[in-house]
């Protein structure tokens, strides 16, 4: 059976050691967090980033607007947060309802407080191996492996999913710690060939058991960044891990597996920020 990657714990180490750095700053930390809608999954994840800030000292703000707030609206409540000396980082909570262009607002924040890592520049600063801001996710994956001491050299890693978010971000990553990467995606030919070659596997397509557990490698590297809600309410990730952890080495759990680690990484981006911009 698998050994599970304990993403709660590593996220409390990670944010433990972020404070001597926070104790070195000339002023607290400041996070702003944009959220629009009352989307029920968006209002806990910010709930839970909030609850992290507050307990890291960090100087937050939370800014709740109507579902039918407008694009110039939320590019307004954008600009402000952008000129506010004491932000250091700013999240917008994804998704946006529909009318709005997510793109847009993404480009809008200043990249010196794009702590999600979204902006272009520093998705270009990325793709160049010099980040500056590394998306939350991918981040946390990488801080996971390098936790449970797992090997990345030389391995051959499977990425499923192809987002600007996760998936290619998670890919470069993985190259620039000289793994062969592989990126798939839901309309991959032979899928379950690739994987029953991978070292690592990284799962973040957005299906519920995507990943059946006959096709992960024996003794293998599963991450399973996806978390969907079934109609019974319950909480799974892209892999089928009962499954899956028959054959794996390593397995995150779903829930309490990477969901932990992407908030840590927004702090310690946060704090980053933070330490750029007061310098």
């Amino acid at each position: 059976m698998a050994v599970n990657i304990n993403g709660r714990l590593v996220a409390k180490d990670t944010c433990q050691a972020l404070r001597p750095r926070i104790a070195a700053l000339p002023r607290p930390p400041g996070i702003a967090v944009v959220r629009v809608g009352e989307d029920p999954a968006s209002k806990v994840y910010v709930g839970r980033k909030t609850q992290r800030a507050e307990r890291l000292g960090f100087h937050h703000k939370e800014i709740h607007l109507d579902v039918e707030t407008s694009q110039v609206e939320l590019e307004a409540v954008i600009d402000a947060v952008n000129a506010d000396d004491l932000i250091d980082g700013i999240l917008v909570q994804l998704p946006l309802p529909d009318h709005l262009d997510s793109t847009a607002i993404l480009d809008r924040i200043a990249p010196e407080k794009d702590v999600d890592g979204f902006h272009p520049v520093n998705a270009g600063l990325l793709s160049q191996g010099r980040p500056r801001f590394v998306p939350c996710t991918p981040c946390g994956v990488m801080k996971l492996l390098e936790r449970s001491g797992v090997s990345i050299e030389g391995k051959h890693a499977v990425v499923i999913g192809r987002s600007n978010i996760v998936g290619r971000p998670m890919a470069m990553l993985l190259e620039k710690a000289n793994a062969t990467v592989t990126l798939a995606h839901s309309r991959t030919r032979n899928l379950p060939d690739l994987l029953a070659q991978a070292d690592i596997v990284v799962a973040a397509v957005g299906r519920p058991h995507f990943v059946k557990g006959e096709w992960v490698r024996k003794g293998s590297v599963v991450i399973d960044v996806g978390i969907n809600r079934l109609d019974d309410g319950s909480l799974v990730g892209d892999v089928d891990t009962d499954a899956a952890s028959k054959n794996a080495g390593w397995i995150t759990p779903v829930p309490g597996g990477v969901g932990p680690m992407t908030i840590a990484m927004l702090m310690e981006n946060t704090v980053r920020a933070a330490e750029f911009r007061t310098a």
